[in-house]
């Protein structure tokens, strides 16, 4: 089972709890919406949040390392349907962790308890389907990775395992995984073995990605980028039934060529329309490049934009029920008392060589 917690509520500030909208008895809204219920899952579009677990916010002193401003609780509240992690060894306690590419620069816990917080919210909310993303900075195996939701109390007779190892398969709608029991879906990037555990999915044999190396507006692109056997081949990643997953959160250059997430245009990144690099005029694009709507959209600082407003036009849908309202207001680090200190920056650099792919 899912274990029971109440901590993922209390996770939730009290103003946000008093105004989580409430789904009528005679409505059953899947994903936060009756018009998703019948839907494939490949045929939805899910709003995700990029490195989910890292927080800029005051109990992280607002690092600029912080890719979100709310936890993974508040996250998945507000509607949010896919969360990433980077999972890292720590060399200290030599356990997995959810680090920021390195756990000495920003360590969130152990994977477990992450795992344990996004449990808990799960068991709360019964008719949403929830998948997580996981970059294997660690290159641990599916049984090192069983072993942490295992932990987490989550069964594995609760999560999805493809009927097929094949991007082409016929995915289950939302209702079928709710129906189930299998409300939990797990990628990782990567994993070339899944024997130990078949619901830990191998991201690239199912997914695409375009490029997550951005720093300018005009740098977003739909092109494959990932993986290498379907880069700048679209039209191929697409025939071979693979999901588009679009990238769309820019990086700030740094001395020493080190990368934080762009705090400062997260306004236009994730407005629904205008501007170029907007998130709605990129999702639109892509949408018409691949004839069909991206499946993930993957942003930093989720909440502002909001970027939710994007999802919901993709998926047609106009009145979510269920969902907490969160501000869409942007907590910029250099307007508060906590600053990028000396010490961070030191540990930037001391990890920079350790960024590459792991920072996507």
């Amino acid at each position: 089972m899912f274990g029971f917690s109440m901590k993922s509520m209390l996770l939730l500030p009290v103003a946000l709890r008093l105004t989580l909208a409430q789904t009528s008895s005679s409505t059953i809204a899947c994903n936060n919406s009756p018009d998703l219920c019948g839907r494939a899952y490949n045929n939805i579009t899910h709003l995700g949040a990029h490195d989910s677990p890292f927080v800029r916010d005051e109990s992280t002193d607002y690092t600029l390392s912080g890719n979100q401003y709310y936890n993974s609780t508040v996250q998945l509240s507000a509607g949010v349907r896919l969360l990433s992690a980077q999972i890292q060894t720590n060399s200290t306690s030599g356990q997995l962790s959810v680090c920021h590419t390195s756990c000495s620069l920003l360590n969130a816990g152990t994977l477990s308890s992450w795992l344990r917080e996004v449990n808990a919210w799960l068991i709360s909310n019964p008719n949403d389907v929830v998948t997580i993303l996981l970059v294997n900075g660690a290159s641990a195996s599916a049984a090192d990775l069983a072993a942490e939701y295992d932990a987490a109390g989550i069964s594995s007779s609760e999560m999805y395992t493809p009927a097929a190892s094949s991007a082409n398969q016929t995915w289950p709608t939302l209702q079928q995984l709710i129906s189930n029991g299998t409300r939990l879906v797990n990628f990782v990037a990567t994993l070339t073995d899944n024997v130990a555990a078949p619901y830990l999915m191998n991201e690239f044999d199912y997914i695409f990605e375009n490029s997550y190396e951005n720093f300018a507006p005009t740098d977003f692109s739909c092109t494959a980028n990932r993986p290498g056997s379907v880069a700048n081949n679209t039209s191929g990643a697409l025939a071979a039934g693979l999901m588009p997953l679009m990238n769309h959160f820019l990086y700030e250059q740094q001395a020493f060529d080190i990368e934080i997430p762009n705090e400062d245009l997260i306004s236009t990144t994730n407005a629904p329309s205008g501007s170029v690099g907007s998130l709605g005029s990129s999702a639109t694009q892509c949408t018409t490049e691949y004839g069909r709507a991206p499946t993930f959209l993957l942003v930093d600082f989720w909440n502002v934009g909001p970027a939710i407003s994007t999802a919901d036009r993709l998926n047609g849908v106009t009145t979510p029920v269920g969902r907490a309202v969160v501000s869409t207001a942007v907590v910029n680090a250099s307007t508060s008392s906590a600053m990028f200190t000396g010490l961070q920056h030191s540990m930037l650099c001391l990890t920079i060589l350790a960024v590459g792919s792991a920072l996507a």
